[in-house]
């Protein structure tokens, strides 16, 4: 493949060592310092676009790639406000989107396991709930993606549970999202079930960006030549 990696700070290096040893081509490189280069005639020389940079600059990115009929892989989290614009320039190009709140295959796992234990902890009310993340402090979001896609998949099967907050909360209504910003953390998520009785706890915690970046290529080889909205779940099989 040739690749186009929007955004080239730590993640997207990481993605360009991957590819690069997977035998791909990284043809294009943007960040803030070149965005005179961000544009359709050089996106036109990609087979497909990865994109992590930012949630202010995210949605903008998103639909030049379509508008240059480019397929893209999406990793920025924190615009989800926007889905429905990016979702509709999406379809108006008959574009191709990967967006995954985590793009690491073992978190992605993670959230199966998340999804079963919420299920099973459903009929189990004295158990309280409550999540906790650890980002380095560059992540520009809090909570972080990861944590939010966490959340909601809580909220499904917790009925107890109305809605997420990112603060210690005395709302037996609340789901608890405890965010920290700590260095050189990569990523910890943890998902704590508690009662009198004893504790239950699921915890993924990142090595290094490689989980991330891996997964982002992966996703990359899916998206060549489809068209329309996938996620990592897709890509997986699960």
């Amino acid at each position: 493949m040739k690749i186009a990696l929007i955004g080239y700070g730590k993640m997207g290096k990481a993605i360009e060592e991957i590819a690069v040893a997977k035998g791909h081509e990284i043809v294009l490189k943007l960040d803030i310092s070149n965005q005179e280069d961000f544009t359709s005639e050089n996106l036109a020389k990609c087979d497909v676009a990865i994109e992590f940079t930012s949630p202010h600059s995210a949605v903008a990115n998103l639909k030049k790639c379509f508008d240059a009929g480019l397929p893209v892989v999406c990793g920025s989290t924190g615009w989800l406000s926007n889905w429905e614009e990016v979702a509709k320039a999406c379809e108006a190009n008959n574009g191709g989107l990967v967006y995954a709140s985590n793009y690491s295959i073992g978190v992605n796992l993670f959230f199966e396991l998340n999804t079963y234990l919420a299920k099973l902890m459903s009929n189990h009310p004295d158990y309280e709930v409550m999540l906790e993340e650890i980002h380095h402090t560059e992540k520009k979001d809090s909570p972080s993606g990861t944590a939010i896609t966490l959340a909601e998949q809580v909220l499904k099967h917790i009925v107890s549970k109305k809605q997420w907050v990112n603060h210690i909360s005395d709302n037996a209504d609340d789901l608890e999202i405890i965010s920290e910003r700590i260095d050189p953390a990569p990523g910890t998520h943890k998902i704590k079930y508690q009662s009198p009785i004893d504790d239950i706890e699921i915890i993924h915690t990142a090595h290094n960006r490689k989980g991330f970046a891996g997964g982002a290529v992966l996703a990359a080889e899916f998206i060549v030549g489809k068209k329309g909205i996938f996620n990592m779940k897709q890509v997986l099989g699960l």
